[in-house]
């Protein structure tokens, strides 16, 4: 059996030179060398006679070299290496740059197979840059070449580590390739799955794209499985703590339902019902909540916190940022004015409840004797100073999954030895099976209806030829009363990183502080622009992220109550702010955010009484033809768009690699439903068989290792 773990530097023509370069690349053992794996494909498998090349076509030939010539140009110091390869239909020319020493290794009379791209200069076709092996006599149409025939794999590089250099490392290795399999034979066959060997050696050099595709379902169902079994054992782990259990309390929960000023969803009545079950058991709530924009996830939180207020225990509500967790603040206090149940907010800069405006240590006071029942803020609600009296729940109002963290940071504050349950909301929609996959630990309620007096947005795409017209549009509804929020274009900033795979908290607070003051540039170029060329006539107001948290809430604050008729954003300020009287969403060059995030902005209009518009301006006329802009247009189903948005972009750019805690081939798989309900499914049957893997060795040390690399929050 073949030792994965041999460190990279034991392989032959691993050099001291060398071994930092793949160290870059994360290849460390045989196994991280096994395990990079190619990102495409060309495809060499047929030899073209040289008669029959065509133009900017890729292209394998074998014959024999007849000339060879270097020649050196100064004074750019350039070394030109050209070469005539003859077979029996014809003859083409070879140039490569800066080799020198294949004019010493392909001498004239060598039989060689070459593989590269057909290009045309003014004395005709010719290879450029191909890649070359010697032919022996007896293999002219040798099958096991590595670089110039068959389907020759392209893998992620860096300097110094060509696709060539990572074939002659890996090919070698596969022919004596043997390695257990930590999936049995019956779990193979129960899903159509190849060996791992197999996997490992169709993936690197597959006859065809259809062994490929093979060898990459069987690799990322690895890597599935072993993620469906991590959730499934964190949420084995969590259902043995013991949290504080809430009898249901119908006849409060009426009430409250009674008071509200509008209806609950049939989705909301749902979830609200899944939530309170969780309250009334003696382990851990471990739930998402997903709601579309406006769906009202807030109000179906708030019921379960108020059954826990009126048990006597306390409720943190943690916002992303201080305007909305001061608009949490301002719903909730407002929903339940009729109890006397006491509401406080507590960020870096503010701090108040419905029955005390003092200072901050005084608030904290009133947390920690349990005066205060449902306390919302910010990250301040975790500093070392902040004290729970008894703490039961935890809503966290946040797009990605960090709960679990918060949730610790939280337990440690309270003065009770129980967990609190845990209630994560997102305003991204996300298809119930992929849902499971990436919150594999966490029960899902789901709300798709929109709240009955919630209007349907116009949504239109505004090329540049009718800029001035949608100006003309908006300068009317201002008249009118209405408000516009404006959505700066996104800035793209090539941000250098460190070599490592993490970086360093000084390269990201960096690359951070870069983004801002690209992001702030955008807003005051757009901000200028709009108050004194387009609006001059118009109040407009700017938001972005280098501003200090009081000043935005200022400036939403003012822009609620009309002192501003346009707010000019960049596109990472506040999801979910609540103007009712805002009635239009402007996007500039909309084509350049996906769908999920242009439902959101769009999201922030349609909550008042008055007819809502999104308006989607492009940088180009046939930018109008964008996909994405056009499902806009035609849905305002934001779990229609959430798929069709990680049709269009991939799974990995709509969740984000690195938040999901997948792997990059896992995640890829993301489209694959099937191979996910598979991998659930034999992760579930393999712990109710073997619930400590004892008779799975193999796979719990997969596990083990699955565990120390895969970042999970």
């Amino acid at each position: 059996m073949m030792d994965l773990n041999l460190s990279v530097e034991k392989l032959k023509n691993v050099g001291a030179r060398n071994l930092p370069r793949l160290h870059k690349l994360g290849i460390k053992t045989l196994r991280d060398l096994l395990w990079h794996l190619p990102a495409r494909y060309d495809d060499y498998s047929q030899i073209v006679p040289i008669a029959d090349l065509a133009l900017d076509q890729k292209a394998t030939i074998q014959g024999t070299v007849v000339k060879i010539d270097s020649r050196r140009i100064f004074p750019r110091r350039l070394v030109i290496i050209e070469a005539i390869i003859e077979d029996d239909s014809g003859s083409i020319k070879a140039v490569w740059f800066n080799q020198p020493y294949i004019a010493t290794t392909l001498t004239e009379g060598t039989r060689v197979s070459l593989a590269g791209a057909i290009k045309l200069d003014k004395r005709g076709l010719y290879l450029a840059s191909p890649s070359y092996e010697k032919l022996h006599q007896d293999d002219y149409l040798a099958y096991h070449l590595t670089h110039t025939h068959g389907l020759i794999p392209t893998y992620p590089e860096t300097e110094g580590v060509t696709s060539k250099y990572l074939r002659f490392l890996i090919k070698p290795i596969l022919s004596e390739l043997n390695i257990p399999d930590h999936l049995s034979e019956e779990s193979r066959t129960r899903n159509g799955l190849i060996g791992l060997t197999t996997a490992l050696q169709k993936i690197h050099y597959p006859l065809t794209l259809a062994e490929a595709d093979q060898a990459r379902e069987r690799l990322a169902f690895d890597d599935l499985l072993l993620f469906q079994i991590k959730a499934l054992l964190e949420r084995r782990k969590i259902n043995q703590l013991k949290s504080p259990a809430i009898p249901f309390d119908k006849e409060l929960v009426t009430d409250l339902i009674k008071h509200l000023p509008f209806e609950l969803t049939k989705d909301q009545k749902i979830s609200a019902w899944e939530i309170l079950k969780d309250l009334g058991r003696s382990y851990p709530m471990n739930r998402l909540m997903e709601g579309d924009v406006g769906s009202g996830k807030t109000v179906v939180a708030l019921i379960a916190a108020v059954q826990a207020a009126k048990a006597g225990y306390q409720t943190v509500f943690m916002a992303p940022t201080e305007v909305l967790a001061c608009q949490h603040m301002e719903t909730i206090r407002n929903l339940i004015a009729h109890t006397n149940i006491e509401v406080g907010l507590l960020t870096s800069s503010t701090a108040w409840t419905t029955y005390s405006l003092g200072k901050k240590t005084e608030i904290k006071n009133r947390i920690a004797r349990g005066d205060t029942k449902i306390i919302i803020g910010t990250h301040a609600l975790i500093q070392k100073d902040v004290a729970f009296d008894k703490l039961a729940l935890v809503v966290i109002d946040e797009q990605h999954r960090f709960g679990v963290n918060q949730r610790a940071a939280l337990i440690k504050h309270s003065s009770s030895e129980l967990v609190p349950h845990l209630l994560s909301m997102t305003a991204t929609p996300i298809p119930r099976t992929l849902a499971l996959t990436i919150y594999g630990d966490l029960d899902i309620s789901i709300i798709k209806e929109k709240p009955k007096n919630r209007q349907k947005i116009i949504t239109r795409i505004v090329p540049p030829s009718g800029r001035q017209e949608a100006h003309q549009f908006i300068r009317s509804e201002v008249k009118a009363g209405r408000q516009v929020f404006v959505i700066c274009p996104r800035i793209e900033l090539a941000v250098q990183t460190p070599d490592n795979a993490e970086q360093s908290t000084r390269g990201k607070a960096k690359s951070q502080m870069k983004f801002l003051l690209a992001d702030m540039k955008a807003v005051q170029e757009e901000y200028k622009k709009l108050s004194e060329l387009v609006f001059p006539d118009l109040k407009v107001a700017m938001l972005h992220g280098k501003m200090k948290p009081k000043e935005k809430n200022e400036i939403m604050s003012r822009f609620k109550e009309g002192f501003a008729d346009i707010l000019v954003s960049t596109s990472v300020i506040e999801v979910g702010i609540d103007i009712p009287n805002a009635t239009i969403m402007m996007i500039e060059n909309a084509d350049h955010f996906g769908l999920a995030q242009l439902h959101q902005f769009r999201g922030r209009i349609g909550r008042g009484e008055h007819q809502s518009t999104c308006l989607l301006f492009t940088s180009g006329a046939e930018k109008t033809s964008n996909q994405r802009l056009k499902a806009l247009v035609a849905t305002d189903d934001g779990f229609l768009l959430a798929e069709k948005d990680m049709a269009i972009r991939g799974p990995g750019e709509f969740f984000g690699t690195g938040q999901s805690g997948l792997p990059d081939l896992a995640m890829a798989a993301l489209a694959n439903v099937e191979l996910i309900k598979k991998s659930r499914a034999e992760a579930r049957l393999i712990l109710t068989e073997d619930q400590n893997l004892t008779k799975h060795p193999e796979l719990k040390q997969q596990l083990l290792r699955f565990q120390s690399i895969i970042h999970f929050e």
